[in-house]
């Protein structure tokens, strides 16, 4: 199984966007020719181009959609669910449960002010 690897970014270790993309294309071509498959039957297998298949494996950028028909070809479709896992609803949401889901985040509060607060200052 390939590792992802990062270019180091402050304190932790978080790979470029080529670096996920190229390691996501290695995978590909891997389960790919783990299955014996050319770019040609992966293509056809999936409903688009071999150019497609070629762009991915290489770590080129393509629509998701296409992403989503090579990985349901491989029958690999079943691991996007733990690409963004399900949120767990918290007890306080479950007390709220008649309430809608939220749809949009909410925008930032003032900002405070820097250093300690001193009597009159609001003035």
């Amino acid at each position: 199984m390939h590792q992802i690897r990062g270019a180091k970014t402050g304190k932790s270790d978080h790979p470029t966007d080529p670096q996920l993309l190229e390691s996501l294309g290695q995978r590909l071509a891997g389960e790919r020719l783990r299955r014996n498959w050319t770019q040609s039957h992966l293509a056809s297998e999936a409903g688009v181009s071999r150019a497609t298949v070629q762009r991915l494996e290489q770590g080129e950028s393509t629509q998701l959609t296409n992403l989503v028909r090579i990985l349901r070809a491989l029958d690999l479709a079943r691991n996007l669910d733990a690409l963004v896992p399900t949120t767990p609803v918290s007890p306080l949401q479950m007390v709220h449960h008649d309430r809608k889901q939220r749809q949009r985040a909410s925008s930032p509060g003032p900002t405070p002010p820097a250093g300690p607060w001193q009597w009159g200052e609001d003035k």
